[in-house]
């Protein structure tokens, strides 16, 4: 302790004293730094102790909405396995396009609405993927080959080919016609339908041309024979309409007659609505000969 008072060396205390003032004063600088640096930087409950400047709040809470009282799904599931719901009209061309029906886009509330909207359109569209052979094909077919000039309606199932297919033509040694009419008697206000289906016996697909200036179909009144209505007295459209006939298996090309004569070259007298009485159906194509389909158009 006495060292501490009296400096001992060879030099003169006064510079011992110096020396000891300044390195206590270089110690109380460096205390003060490290207190003032964790009072500044620390976690506190100061100043130093709230948020950086750029820091985010968070985000409000999402309160979410009223859950959907009904059924989030209100048509049946698409898809191309979805069969139509009206397979049989749909082959007669034009008429199956009903198969979209039956969804309910616009019900619910709005918080199913978009959800009632997929599914609507999620099972149409898997209709009309179902019945592109049927409705598609014959809404194609009606507007390019509709004949006599009495708003005749045509289509067909199976798929169409485009007029520069390179698919072979079908030949009347592997192909046979047949004619059909969806029933042999119709009542007043029954539109006739009649079916010319195209079986191929052969192992190629092939195509034939059911278009206007190939295939022809004649509405006759039996027993005097006496012409009605033809596809080819005022048809609307010349153009090719080619189905393919897979091998091994049929196409069926449908005409609707609204029962309406016609006259050749779009002559008079047309448009009348045929009287009640026998009648013979005919489809004639190149090459494969006429086929015939007796029916009746009743009077009640």
């Amino acid at each position: 302790m006495g060292s501490l008072r009296n400096p001992v060396g060879p030099l003169p205390s006064s510079i011992y004293w110096r020396r000891r003032v300044v390195a206590f004063a270089l110690i109380a600088l460096i205390a003060v730094l490290v207190a003032w640096a964790v009072t500044s930087g620390g976690g506190g409950s100061g100043k130093g102790s709230s948020a950086p400047t750029g820091s985010r709040s968070p985000a409000a809470t999402i309160t979410a909405g009223p859950a959907p009282s009904g059924s989030h799904i209100t048509g049946r599931p698409g898809g191309r396995d979805t069969a139509p719901s009206d397979g049989g009209t749909a082959s007669d061309g034009g008429t199956g396009s009903d198969a979209g029906t039956g969804t309910d886009a616009g019900t619910g509330d709005g918080t199913s609405a978009g959800t009632d909207a997929g599914a609507s359109s999620g099972t149409s569209a898997g209709a009309s993927a179902g019945d592109t052979g049927g409705s598609s094909a014959g809404n194609s077919a009606g507007s390019s080959s509709s004949g006599g000039g009495a708003g005749a309606g045509t289509g067909a199932t199976g798929d169409q080919v485009p007029a520069g297919s390179t698919l072979p033509n079908c030949s009347p040694g592997t192909v046979s016609l047949s004619l059909t009419s969806a029933m042999n008697s119709y009542p007043p206000g029954e539109t006739p339908v009649f079916r010319l289906r195209a079986t191929n016996s052969g192992n190629v697909t092939c195509k034939v041309d059911f278009g206007p200036r190939s295939a022809v179909f004649t509405i006759t009144k039996t027993p005097d024979s006496s012409h009605v209505w033809a596809s080819d007295d005022c048809p609307a459209g010349t153009s090719p309409y080619l189905l393919q006939v897979p091998a091994h298996g049929t196409t069926t090309y449908t005409l609707h007659w609204n029962g309406k004569t016609s006259s050749p070259k779009c002559a008079a007298p047309k448009g009348a609505q045929a009287a009640p009485g026998n009648y013979l159906a005919q489809a004639t194509l190149p090459g494969y000969g006429t086929k015939n389909v007796p029916f009746v158009l009743s009077q009640d």
